[in-house]
């Protein structure tokens, strides 16, 4: 260690056949090659250098005594899939340039038990990446990794720490931990700015999650459902309306502890953690009103004995300012709530697909200052929604007098609501003082509306027709069917007829001509009914071609001769490209003739038309399309014949050989 070793000699280190330990830390070795070591017993590989190269099987003969290999601080920045096949491994690979991990890159390490990976500068990790390191903790602290998903972690059943603090994280996606059911992690110091309700779905045995040092702003009510036993670290975020709301996402949690350091939280809800039975709470805060919708919160946490826990002190009233909320007596908390007070929530409320819903929602305060209003959706901030403020002044009386408060109410309007409308609506009211949360009032939209619509369908007589439909709605609508506008199938009564609501399809086998007609499908619920149709076409006589058919005008002419009732029917000329298929149908009766006993006739059929002739006029019908193909031939011939003709004359007439 600590020389000027540029390169690591097969020769050299042969005569060493018990060598175990070999430190080479802190020299100029730039590569290794498949023929750096000889099979050597080493237990201990110690590698600060330069190196920006491994060979492929640069380790092959250390693969079944190499316990240990440290490559810090050198200057990889690729590594090959497969290389360290080496089963009793004990790895390091921090401080490196490696921007990107392969899938399978490590699966032959079947021993190592935690791989090192900090601050490479990693930004993409591939499906499969740690692949084959069953039982293990990763560290890959100070990277760019910027989301977390199902890929990168695949088949990590066994993982139990994953460190991924100091990233770019913005992004967890839905089943992301499904690999790694048996995880605590540490998130922090990264981009974070939401926790989606699926963000932590699988982790049921979760107790440990460090989320401190992020953006968060924004927790679903679902975030945490399952994680019974969690304990998280949420401080420095942005997170105050948590505490400030009592129907926030952690009122489902009973044995949380976490830690709200550095969080603005100016005011908490009365028995704001009363469903949680074992909360252990780290609250540090200097912002706090310190009102008479305060004076629960002393009292209880001495009774709960973590006072130790909770650093606390009032910004507001002024008398108060910068005093322990545990150092003011009862009597001292501020009863003219300047804070605003919700006086009307707004209402859970059904709505029709397209129509528009009104939520209303007002406050009181006794203070002038300046008021805002906020509606979230789902504990989110609506940024672009409509939405209407006013105030008034009311009288209250008191056992003081009448005194006049300031009455302010919003209202959020949501026109032509769709089914993304639905969800949970809240008003946010504050001022100077602190903030007031309403009740969440849900916005349920009933009317179906179809995901799939059935298709108009020609189809051969003898196949099977297949017609689709499903619709979504609250409640669910039920699907029936018609055709032509009433419930007689000839299909059903035949037993062809096969309906499976679960694939939301619509089967006919054996299709024949009663089949034809237009079939409705009708989604239907309590709130509605909305129908969709399609028309079934049935080919019931493919066209066999006999003596008497004949085709011209590249097949855009069918010719029949001698036409007897059986050529009677429909006709289809079908056109086809790669962008589509466009159908022409054409009827053709058969009438007796009157001059012929026999009733031979001669038709053509092309475009939409119809005809029918004696048996003279269907051959000579014949023969003149016959003379009048020859013709153009030979008119065509004879064109080109005086054009080559007078080309080459006047060549010849240019020509100084005159030949």
């Amino acid at each position: 260690a600590n020389n000027k070793i540029t390169r690591i000699s097969e020769d050299q280190l042969r005569p060493f056949l018990a060598l175990e330990t070999l430190d080479l830390s802190n020299n100029n070795i730039v590569e290794i090659k498949a023929s750096s070591f000889p099979a050597l017993p080493l237990k201990s590989f110690l590698n600060n250098n330069r190196l920006s190269s491994l060979e492929t099987g640069c380790f092959t003969n250390l693969s079944s005594t190499l316990q240990v290999l440290r490559l810090n601080r050198n200057r990889l920045s690729n590594i090959r899939a497969k290389i360290f096949e080496l089963p009793h491994l004990q790895h390091e690979l921090s401080r490196n340039r490696i921007r990107r991990v392969e899938g399978l890159t490590f699966q032959h390490l079947h021993s190592l038990r935690s791989l090192k990976m900090q601050r490479n500068g990693l930004s993409r990790l591939m499906d499969g990446a740690f692949w084959g390191l069953s039982s293990m903790e990763v560290q890959l602290d100070y990277n760019n990794l910027t989301e977390v998903s199902k890929g990168w972690l695949y088949g990590l059943l066994s993982l139990q720490q994953l460190h991924l603090s100091h990233n770019t994280i913005s992004k967890i996606k839905s089943d992301a931990w499904e690999s790694c059911p048996k995880l605590s992690e540490n998130l922090s110091s990264n981009h974070l700015s939401r926790l989606d309700e699926s963000g932590f779905a699988g982790l049921s045995v979760l107790d440990e999650l460090d989320v401190g040092n992020n953006r968060v702003s924004f927790i679903a009510d679902g975030a945490f459902r399952g994680l019974s036993n969690l304990q998280m670290d949420l401080q420095y975020n942005e997170i105050s309306w948590t505490i400030e709301d009592m129907n926030g996402p952690f009122s489902a949690l009973d044995k949380l502890k976490k830690d709200l350091s550095n969080n603005a939280i100016m005011s908490i809800q009365a028995n704001a953690f009363s469903q949680m039975k074992n909360l252990q709470e780290r609250l540090n805060t200097s912002s706090l009103l310190c009102d008479c919708q305060l004076k629960w919160l002393p009292i209880w946490v001495a009774e709960q004995t973590f006072l130790h826990c909770v650093n606390a002190s009032c910004a507001h009233p002024q008398i108060l300012q910068g005093r322990s909320v545990f150092a003011v007596r009862q009597e001292e908390f501020v009863c003219d709530f300047p804070k605003p007070q919700i006086t009307v929530q707004p209402e859970t409320q059904s709505a029709l697909k397209g129509t528009n819903v009104t939520f209303v929602c007002s406050a009181a305060s006794s203070s002038d200052s300046p008021m805002t209003f906020a509606w979230k959706k789902d504990n989110e901030i609506l940024n672009d929604a409509e939405i209407h403020n006013q105030a008034h002044l009311r009288v209250q009386g008191g056992a003081g007098g009448e005194t006049e408060v300031t009455e302010y109410t919003t209202t959020l309007q949501l026109r032509n609501v769709e089914f993304s409308s639905e969800g949970k609506y809240q008003c946010v009211i504050s001022n100077h003082f602190g903030s007031s949360y309403s009740t969440k009032a849900r916005l349920t939209v009933n009317l179906p509306s179809f995901t799939k619509m059935p298709m108009d369908l020609s189809i051969r007589a003898g196949a099977m027709a297949r017609l689709e439909c499903a619709a979504v709605g609250h409640p669910s609508p039920q699907i029936a069917w018609q055709k032509d506008g009433g419930t007689d199938f000839p299909a059903a009564r035949e037993r062809r007829m096969h309906v499976m609501p679960e694939d939301d399809v619509f089967f006919i086998v054996d299709v024949k001509t009663e089949d034809i007609g237009v079939y409705s499908c009708t989604a239907q619920n309590t709130a509605g009914a909305i129908s969709a149709n399609a028309t079934l076409t049935v080919l019931d006589s493919p066209l066999v071609v006999t003596e008497r058919h004949f085709f011209a005008a590249a097949n855009q002419l069918l010719i029949i001769v001698d036409a007897a009732e059986a050529d009677a029917g429909k006709y289809t000329c079908e056109m086809s490209n790669t962008l589509g298929t466009e159908r022409g149908n054409v009827r053709l009766t058969v009438v007796p003739n009157p001059n012929c006993d026999s009733g031979a006739q001669g038709v053509f059929v092309g475009g939409t038309g119809t005809g029918a002739g004696s048996d003279d006029d269907g051959w000579t019908t014949v023969g003149i399309v016959i003379i009048a193909v020859v013709c153009c031939v030979v008119g065509t011939s004879l064109v080109w014949v005086v054009i080559i003709y007078h080309t080459r004359r006047r060549n010849e007439d240019c020509s100084v050989t005159n030949t």
